[in-house]
């Protein structure tokens, strides 16, 4: 009998199942085929945990009766690791005690059924916890977006900023980051008003989107700032794909602004490999760029190539 694992490209919700029992595997397996779910098996808690961990699941049916690590210290676990603390558990026990239903419940079960089960109760509850995890699961991508312009926010660009220059420092990569601020922004908000200001900001935003590259991540830094990153590019690639965007924005007409021009100034620092600026000096030095366009005369791109070192990895195989 072949059992449902996850591929890669598969968009079936995770579920995986910590028991020591091979027959409730099988049984499992059997009666939850048509329910549109990806089954994983682990046969004891330390493997449970482990798989949770390199792979958070959308759900967990855990048995709390097992040798070695048991239910309740698996859920203790889970519950105190941040990757793992929001996958729904439920409970499959054949202890019926009441304090044992209470414990899972406290230390943060979603659900406790006892076996034997009713399979349809059990698939009613497995839906309902699925989808009280894809709700949490869409809230949690809506608090990364800016409500305004549909772009990634400043949060969601604070995460993905460290995670980039820890991967230029690891290994080499090439990186660069662009900040973008829209020329006489407060003058276009104080004489044409903030419903006109918010069109600039939307009608903006549909340009970076549309003329960045796939692999950049574009974000709302905040008022009418806005900032690229850009993975795996040089600070030469970097400035072109900015210049490329600073003329699609002076020649665009955005929808509700009555023909008003629009322009921004771009700051750019990238470096060609692992380079010695902390995340947040590195940003500094953007900014400072982005000062410099405005003073020269604003509509500009302006530059610099950061200084580069051996990357950790390298430094460490001596």
């Amino acid at each position: 009998m072949t059992h449902a694992h996850a591929q890669p490209d598969d968009t079936r919700p995770v579920v995986l199942i910590i028991d020591d029992s091979v027959d409730v595997h099988r049984l499992l397996t059997i009666k939850l085929r048509n329910e549109g779910v990806a089954l994983q098996h682990a046969h004891d808690g330390v493997q449970g945990l482990d798989m949770a961990r390199t792979a958070p699941p959308a759900a967990i049916l855990l048995d709390l009766d097992m040798p070695g690590l048991d239910g309740l210290a698996v859920i203790r676990r889970l519950k105190e690791e941040e990757a793992t603390q929001h996958i729904p558990v439920l409970v499959l026990s054949g202890l019926r005690k009441p304090e044992d239903k209470v414990a899972a419940f406290e230390l943060g079960a979603a659900d406790y059924i006892t076996k034997p089960f009713d399979l349809t109760e059990l698939r009613v509850r497995l839906r309902a916890a699925l989808k009280i995890h894809h709700l949490l699961q869409l809230l949690a991508h809506r608090a990364q977006i800016d409500g305004l312009t549909d772009l990634w926010n400043r949060a969601f660009f604070d995460q993905r900023w460290d995670q980039e220059h820890a991967r230029c420092q690891r290994h080499g990569h090439p990186l660069s980051v662009a900040m973008i601020d829209i020329d006489h922004f407060k003058q276009i908000n104080d004489t044409k008003g903030h419903p006109v200001g918010d069109a600039v900001l939307t009608g903006l935003a549909k340009v970076l989107r549309r003329e960045s590259r796939q692999s950049d991540c574009v974000c709302r830094y905040g008022g009418e700032e806005f900032v690229l990153v850009m993975p795996d590019t040089g600070p030469t690639d970097a400035a072109n794909v900015c210049e490329r965007i600073r003329a699609a924005v002076e020649s665009a007409t955005f929808v509700g602004t009555e023909g008003l021009r629009v322009t921004i100034s771009v700051g750019v620092a990238g470096a060609s490999g692992a380079c010695p600026l902390s995340p947040g000096d590195w940003l500094r030095e953007a900014d400072r760029n982005l000062y410099a366009a405005k003073s020269g005369g604003r509509n500009r791109v302006v530059s610099s190539d950061l200084p580069t070192v051996c990357p950790i990895s390298m430094k460490l195989a001596g």
